[in-house]
């Protein structure tokens, strides 16, 4: 059984419309959301052994935020692929996930995000920043997944829900 964990980064900012849209940070809010969101996770046992992370500024802000929340870092690998990629993509990183990796975090964009919750599970859920769900799949590795593995809808928790 494989686990795993699709992060919505948090919130952004957009006041500085000059920016291009990877080099985007994160506002007030998703600086608070996403430690809190960690906090969250550490306290239901559920650390990522890897997280996979979209490039952009807010996506590697957010897993900062979430690093500060678990208490720990966690080997991560920062993927251009992942900034607006969709189930392909994050299967194909899943692939190549390296290491003893039973619980994997994506950290990345919608609507890419929703996407992939509804194909690896049939359900279709609103995913607002920082959300995350947790998915398990009945596969022994990584890279058994594929784009039509059914995966089971185990958690979903939205920053704004968790207190």
């Amino acid at each position: 059984m494989k686990t795993l964990l699709l992060m919505r980064h948090a919130k952004s900012s957009w006041d500085n419309e000059s920016l291009a849209d990877h080099a985007r940070p994160l506002n007030e809010r998703g600086r608070t959301d996403a430690p809190k969101m960690g906090a969250f996770l550490a306290e239901k046992e559920l650390l990522p052994d890897l997280v996979l992370c979209s490039s952009s500024l807010r996506t590697r802000q957010t897993a900062r935020g979430l690093f500060e929340g678990l208490g720990q870092e966690v080997p991560i690998s920062l993927l251009r692929e992942l900034y607006h990629g969709g189930t392909d993509s994050y299967v194909v990183a899943l692939q190549g996930a390296e290491g003893p990796s039973e619980r994997v975090m994506i950290i990345a964009h919608n609507p890419g995000m929703e996407y992939a919750l509804e194909q690896f599970t049939g359900e279709r859920e609103q995913m607002p920043s920082a959300t995350v769900a947790q998915i398990e799949f009945p596969i022994d590795e990584w890279s058994q997944l594929t784009e039509d593995s059914e995966g089971r809808l185990v958690g979903l928790w939205r920053p704004r829900e968790i207190g």
